[in-house]
């Protein structure tokens, strides 16, 4: 049976971009199973399987899952006999941990990079949306978001060391191939990739080889949809 996926998109259909559904995107390759992507705009959002305040959402026959964490954890609960998301005992936890570091690390830098790119991404009504919503939340205009990328992309660089540490010592953060750590802070760097043609990383950063590698994984997945321009 084919899992239905919804999943964000602006006024390109073709062009899915958000970190948390990438997350999933890779982990059913990862569980190989069958998906469908549902293409899903910001004021589509609601209308999901009967009402939802984001996605991803999937649907797996009868059942709905909301939230890329839980969807995760579902899809190894569910599928036990194909290969594991989060690994041996103390997986769960620690993917928790990447999740939150992810959500410190790099949404705040990347939403600072790519705020206007992401505008530009979406149809007039949904750029409205996305305007108002961001900028309430921001408390700035996105112009004004996006005018401190310069300055801080030094310390963004900074902030993975940890990162690169772990990496000199393995090729995937999962270890000697990846998890669904791996996906969580994939899905942050393709949002970036896909969004925005700013360049965060030195190709030489242990970090950047680590991402073409998970670019590469299932058939070249990451690659589907091309970098923005």
């Amino acid at each position: 049976m084919t899992i239905l996926l919804y999943d964000l998109v602006g006024h390109d259909a073709a062009r899915p971009f958000s970190p948390h559904c990438w997350k999933v995107t890779m982990a059913l390759a990862h569980k190989g199973l069958d998906k469908s992507s549902v293409p899903t705009r910001f004021l589509e959002v609601p209308q999901v399987e009967g009402g939802s305040r984001r996605v991803p959402v999937i649907k797996d026959g009868e059942k709905v899952v909301v939230d890329s964490f839980s969807i995760g954890l579902y899809l190894d609960e569910a599928y036990p006999d194909r290969p594991r998301l989060f690994g041996a005992d103390g997986g769960v936890g620690i993917a928790r941990f990447f999740e939150l570091w992810a959500d410190e690390t790099f949404f705040p830098y990347i939403t600072t990079v790519a705020a206007m790119d992401l505008l530009a991404m979406q149809d007039p009504e949904n750029a409205a949306y996305f305007r108002r919503s961001r900028e309430r939340s921001l408390g700035k205009r996105l112009e004004d978001v996006i005018s401190a990328r310069d300055e801080g992309l030094s310390s963004f660089r900074a902030s993975l060391q940890p990162l690169r540490s772990l990496l000199a010592c393995q090729p995937f953060i999962g270890g000697q191939s990846p998890l669904f750590v791996d996906y969580i802070v994939f899905g942050a760097l393709q949002w970036a990739r896909i969004s925005s043609s700013y360049r965060l990383l030195e190709d030489s950063d242990v970090v950047a080889q680590w991402f073409e590698r998970c670019l590469d994984l299932h058939n070249g997945l990451g690659r589907t949809v091309a970098a923005a321009a």
